[in-house]
């Protein structure tokens, strides 16, 4: 049914699950409108605890702003656990990669878009690098809670850095087809 050179480049996409990264989390939210405009609920704390979080004490919230196309990556952290929402009317390309050594999902690497009319939490652990791309045409924000307080001082900085492209320059680009 396929010329040679088809059949040689056809391919199927995969739709199953992804296995996720281990102790990767999402939240799903509820987003509650009315006629003038809606209000999500990003979280319900006792004693800094998120209640669908287990585990994740809240130490300090955070508000970022990325230029259109803007790509920041790869940082991670030894200590520190960071959970982000991405506005709805944001639209963000993440990219997870982990690299903690002995880990059971050691290697594996997942983009996912947030915002793009989703409102949801994601979960990062320490270990696994974590970068964004700006997909939309305006400026991008991103909300995130930290359970360890930032500290530039370099003895005490839980922040590295990993090059942009150390999963390679292609895991930026938008998939097409």
């Amino acid at each position: 049914m396929l010329n040679d050179r088809a059949r040689d480049a056809y391919s199927v996409q995969p739709y199953a699950p992804r296995t996720p990264i281990d102790g990767v989390q999402w939240v799903e939210l509820r987003r509650f409108y009315d006629d003038g405009g809606s209000m999500t609920e990003l979280a319900r704390l006792n004693e800094g605890l998120h209640k669908d979080l287990p585990g994740f004490v809240v130490r300090q919230m955070n508000y970022s702003e990325m230029e259109a196309g803007a790509v920041k990556a790869f940082h991670l952290h030894q200590r520190q656990t960071d959970v982000w929402f991405i506005p709805p009317d944001c639209k963000m390309l993440v990219v997870l990669g982990d690299v903690r050594k002995g880990s059971k999902t050691e290697g594996a690497v997942h983009r996912l878009v947030l915002g793009d009319g989703t409102s949801r939490l994601l979960r990062i652990p320490p270990g696994v690098a974590h970068g964004v791309r700006n997909l939309a045409t305006t400026r991008g924000r991103i909300i995130y809670f930290v359970d360890v307080n930032f500290d530039p001082a370099p003895e005490c900085c839980d922040e590295g850095r990993l090059p942009w492209d150390f999963f390679g320059p292609e895991v930026w680009e938008v998939v097409r087809g």
